[in-house]
């Protein structure tokens, strides 16, 4: 099932998707385009802990003339870094470079921890789209980024659904596309992760409690592309969704 939420008569509801429609729990009908979209989280399993790949996919490892990392190179981001589908991202004034991150984002679905990678699959609720924005000007370092890089508001668009796990066959074999003004400039896979979904789940809960509602932003392939004012851009992911976010 594909599950959203957003507010309709100014108030935070949540949705299902059916016939090209949002249907609310009272079984209003909402057009996509008439919904203000908010990250599809439930407002009483907010996430605790956001974890966020880097350099997860040796294609963009190498984009970025860094050898592959041989454990996850990973950092924390703050929760009012998200916003919904079809919201504005901010470029600060006088940026030279600003790029879109397509990544494949789980969502935890219950308490995990000292969780086996055989039993990984057990603890996820589902999967969304997150575009994580990075500003190049403002990177110190790819193993350590600055606060500025990966916790400003409005970075991260997140949607526009949390789609069921058991909907997801096997997360480690959907492809990946962004396009920028309707231009494809990124496209990848999922199986070209370096650490995949099951081993972050058991990496992570080996030394830390997840709990519900927490979130793993898993990486993104090669093909980052600047980004201006005005631009729209589109992250999808087979079979999870199409997220749409504008510059500004």
């Amino acid at each position: 099932m594909k599950r959203a939420r957003i507010l309709h008569n100014g108030v935070a509801r949540d949705a299902t998707e059916s016939g090209g429609l949002l249907v609310l729990e009272d079984g209003t009908r909402v057009p996509h385009d008439q919904a203000v979209w908010l990250p599809p989280l439930k407002p009483t399993v907010r996430p605790r802990t956001i974890l966020a790949l880097g350099l997860n996919y040796a294609d963009h490892a190498k984009e970025l003339e860094f050898k592959a990392p041989e454990v996850p190179l990973v950092f924390i981001k703050g929760e009012g870094t998200l916003i919904g589908h079809r919201q504005k991202t901010h470029r600060p004034k006088d940026v030279k470079f600003m790029h879109y991150e397509c990544e494949l984002t789980v969502v935890i679905g219950r308490t995990a921890k000292r969780v086996k990678r055989d039993d990984a699959h057990d603890f996820i609720a589902g999967y969304t789209v997150a575009n994580d924005y990075a500003i190049r000007d403002y990177l110190e370092n790819w193993y350590r980024p600055n606060l500025r890089v990966k916790n400003r508001d409005t970075c991260t668009p997140l949607g526009p659904w949390l789609v069921d796990a058991q909907d997801i066959a096997n997360p480690q074999a959907l492809a990946l596309q962004t396009t920028v003004n309707g231009k494809v400039t990124q496209s990848g896979n999922t199986r070209d992760m370096i650490f995949d979904v099951p081993f972050l789940i058991e990496y992570f809960s080996s030394f830390m409690t997840l709990q519900p509602g927490d979130l793993i932003l898993t990486g993104t392939p090669d093909g980052v592309v600047d980004c201006q004012p005005g631009d729209v851009v589109v992250t999808s992911i087979e079979s999870v969704g199409e997220l749409i976010n504008t510059i500004e």
